[in-house]
């Protein structure tokens, strides 16, 4: 399908603004990014944004996320009208989509005009991370219970489909933008999907009683039954220890992960303060968000531990002063995760 750049300007617009109103953490560390890498990475966002509206909308059956998913990569593959999938998903989005997310379905048309005007490596890693992540979704949605997932495998399974695999595509990006990022793809590509887990995880455990809510539940059963609690009993009004030393243990998994992030860090060249930055901005407030979650064993929601917009202000200008500055970063990491459990 032929790209169509007459609506460029708009649809670039558009993106921009509804970037702001879907993701305050985008918003806000995408712009630090070269500006040959705002647009598609933005665009690749809300590619998996749709992505996720699809899986998260409660008034839509397993079989129905399923056949949404599927035809939204058709969409994006040129197979299967945008226009035709954007009104039959809207006036089924009734439960659980946000007034933006409603209004992002209704302009399906304009992200993926967006999405056509990349270079093809650009569109292959924004249409690869899709494929994986609205497959995954489908499965893992389907299965969703208060039950909890297995073990630490499963659970990293999920993290990959929903996080990991963003990870993956940024590199991609990074390394399609500068050949001198490419000379480390390798490593960056190892510690990429750790980067995304170590947010998800931080989001998961920040998260876990909206999603009780919600009927679902993204913890391991294995590590709360080792540490004699099982997960049937999960309630905001726990007093058990066994709940606490389980949430601990994937705090100390969640610290590996980002200490990993930081590792990704600084594989950016020094020089490339705008990446480094935005991958500073998010690995410092979810090293923040995690302690926070930590020492407030007893939260009964995920704003109880929601890091305060002063705490943000304060990462950005932190990791900004310091962002070309390994040993100064390493240093800033090491204070901010002092405290929180080991692996």
């Amino acid at each position: 399908m032929a790209a169509d750049y007459s609506h460029l300007k708009e649809d670039l617009a558009y993106q921009t603004e509804i970037l702001q109103d879907v993701s305050r953490t985008f918003a806000l560390t995408i712009p630090e990014l070269p500006s040959e890498l705002r647009i598609v990475v933005g665009n690749g966002y809300l590619l998996c944004r749709i992505a996720d509206t699809i899986e998260d909308e409660e008034g839509l059956s397993a079989q129905q996320k399923r056949e949404f998913s599927d035809r939204w990569f058709n969409v994006l593959k040129g197979t299967t009208d945008a226009e035709t999938f954007s009104r039959d998903l809207g006036k089924l989005l009734t439960l659980s989509a946000t007034e933006r997310e409603i209004d992002l379905i209704d302009n399906v048309n304009r992200v993926v005009r967006i999405t056509n005007s990349f270079s093809e490596p650009q569109k292959k890693a924004l249409l690869r991370c899709v494929d994986i992540m609205a497959d995954g979704m489908a499965v893992f949605q389907q299965n969703a219970s208060l039950e909890g997932l297995t073990d630490l495998d499963h659970l990293n399974r999920y993290c990959y489909h929903v996080a990991g695999v963003v990870g993956e595509m940024l590199t991609e990006l990074f390394c399609d933008y500068s050949d001198e990022i490419a000379t480390h793809k390798d490593a960056l590509f190892t510690l990429s999907s750790s980067f995304g887990q170590g947010l998800q995880m931080t989001n998961i455990l920040k998260d876990i009683w909206e999603d009780h809510r919600r009927g679902a539940c993204w913890l391991p059963r294995s590590v709360f039954q080792e540490n004699g609690f099982d997960l049937h009993s999960l309630s905001p009004d726990h007093t058990d220890p066994g709940f606490t030393r389980g949430m601990n243990t994937l705090i100390a998994v969640a610290r590996q992960h980002l200490n990993n992030a930081l590792q990704y860090t600084l594989l950016i060249p020094a020089h490339e303060v705008g990446i480094r930055r935005f991958c500073l901005w998010a690995l410092g407030m979810a090293v923040l968000t995690l302690r926070k979650t930590y020492n407030t064993p007893t939260f009964k929601s995920g704003q109880d531990v929601k890091i305060t917009r002063r705490t943000v202000k304060a990462v950005v200008v932190s990791t900004s002063v310091l962002a070309r500055f390994d040993s100064a970063l390493k240093l800033l990491h090491f204070v901010l995760s002092r405290g929180l459990p080991r692996p």
